[in-house]
């Protein structure tokens, strides 16, 4: 199908229903034509984090469906799937291998030897120190081989989560037989997780290592152009990031728009927001929540330290149910720059601020991604965030079909289904088009869409202090809330 110019979904294949058909038969039953993608979270066997820790991608996991469900979603909908290319479980038939045989394994250069990366006498603790870790000791694991021997393997995530040697070949052929296998099967566009940890290179902090990292990235795109898909890496860090990436023409996240807009709607001002929708790029998708916490880190040099700090603030303030300790290591979260809630109780539940909150996203630069917690404007769990201990939980609930049936009546609800319906059909969002931001006062901004011959034209004129808004296409007024 190829990637279409209309709102992304993000889900897992049992948050809304149990499985894939019935997440394909609530979609057809009740999203209308405000879906135009789907990012299908990881569906293969996992080990752990999610879906994030694969086993395989050959199969999808059975308790979700198969192949057949996944490509009968591909028949409406323009599909994006993960691929972890720093990673992979160490209950893969690889590792399995490679533990089995040791130095004879098929797989030796698949997995980054930890005690072979180092020269002799090293890592020093400055080595270890300028590693940009997501975890407080070094990132290593050991392995033990059936011949008794031991060695480390670098682990930059969790214990299930194995780092694999970007720079072999044996690891290019597993990525380049992944990608034609994904593309095969309904793939248009590959998201690539963590893809900034990939490279690591000596006296580096191994995170967005240059030039190296544009040479695998290259590499990766001309793998995935000849099956017809394109690539969006992941990575969270500060914004020039995303802006290097885009310059290099490929599709890049807006996670600074979650934190800017929060700042807008908690002050009321709409000065941070203008100057950040002017700089943003239009081939980018945008977000407000994804399946993570809500990034603090993306945000750094658009909002000032005091307005993050008051941001942050605010939000746990303001926000129904958002407690800092579920943010932290009490809560299993390895990321502190994140705050763990949905994107609706930040905002307090309140109707009104969310609405204006996905007005913003929907005339925003690029395509949004709606993640579908907040597409069904959902509050935060708190009883599976107790239950399971883990932060992120608090903004991953299991909605059964029964449950959609009746969150889908509700008028905030059925206002972005119509909002994001407008979205997707309306030319005025043309991506090769125009945006352009007015402030007409502190509070109060202007946002105009037009398509590339200026035949459709959108304009949206937000208050952030009375939580109005006016919504015209070419002078005819368009109501949702």
């Amino acid at each position: 199908m190829g990637i279409q110019n209309k709102t992304m979904l993000i889900t897992y294949s049992d948050s809304l229903g149990k499985n894939l058909k019935e997440l394909k038969r609530n979609l057809d039953n009740y999203f209308g034509e405000a879906v135009g993608g789907i990012h299908l979270l990881p569906f293969f066997p996992s080990t752990g984090d999610r879906g994030f820790a694969p086993v395989d991608y050959d199969e999808v996991d059975s308790a979700f469906g198969d192949w057949d469900d996944v490509k009968a979603l591909g028949e409406k909908y323009y599909l994006m799937f993960d691929f972890m290319i720093n990673h992979i479980s160490r209950q893969s038939k690889y590792y399995k291998d490679y533990q089995e045989k040791h130095e004879d394994s098929a797989y030796k250069d698949l997995f980054l030897n930890w005690d072979k990366f180092w020269p002799e006498n090293r890592p020093t603790q400055a080595d270890i120190d300028l590693i940009y870790k997501r975890k407080d000791r070094a990132p290593k694991q050991e392995i033990h081989f059936a011949d008794g021997s031991v060695e480390h393997l670098w682990n930059t995530f969790g214990e299930e989560q194995i780092d694999l040697d970007v720079t072999n070949e044996v690891t290019m052929d597993f990525i380049r037989k992944t990608i034609k296998h994904l593309a095969e099967n309904g793939c248009d566009l590959i998201r690539l997780d963590a893809f900034a940890y990939a490279v690591k290179k000596l006296d580096t902090n191994d995170f967005f290592v240059e030039p190296d990292i544009w040479g695998l990235l290259d590499k990766v795109r001309s793998i995935a152009a000849d099956t017809g898909t394109e690539l969006l890496p992941e990575i969270h860090e500060h914004y020039s990031i995303q802006f290097k990436i885009a310059e290099h023409d490929y599709y890049v996240y807006d996670f600074a728009l979650p934190m800017v807009t929060l700042y807008s709607l908690y002050s009321g001002k709409v000065e941070r927001l203008a100057k950040w929708l002017k700089m943003s790029p239009m081939k980018q998708f945008t977000t407000l929540d994804t399946h993570d916490g809500i990034g603090v880190v993306d945000v750094k040099d658009i909002l000032t330290d005091g307005e993050i700090d008051y941001t942050s603030n605010e939000l746990y303030k303001v926000g129904a149910n958002v407690k800092r300790k579920y943010s932290s290591a009490e809560y299993n979260n390895l990321d502190i720059y994140q705050i763990n809630s949905t994107y609706y109780s930040a905002l307090g539940d309140d109707d009104k601020k969310y609405f204006l909150a996905r007005l913003i996203q929907a005339f925003a630069p690029g395509i949004p991604q709606v993640y579908y917690v907040g597409f069904l404007a959902g509050k935060n769990d708190l009883e599976l965030l107790e239950k399971t201990k883990e932060g992120r939980n608090i903004n991953r609930h299991y909605y059964t079909s029964e449950e959609i049936a009746e969150e889908v009546k509700r008028p905030v609800v059925q206002a972005l289904f119509k909002l994001f319906t407008f979205r997707n059909q309306s030319a005025a969002f043309d991506l090769k088009g125009s945006i352009d931001v007015e402030v007409l006062d502190e509070n109060t901004l202007v946002i105009t869409r037009c398509n590339q011959d200026s035949s459709v034209v959108a304009e949206a004129t937000i208050n952030l202090k009375d939580l109005t808004y006016t919504v015209k296409e070419n002078g005819q007024e368009i109501t949702f809330l």
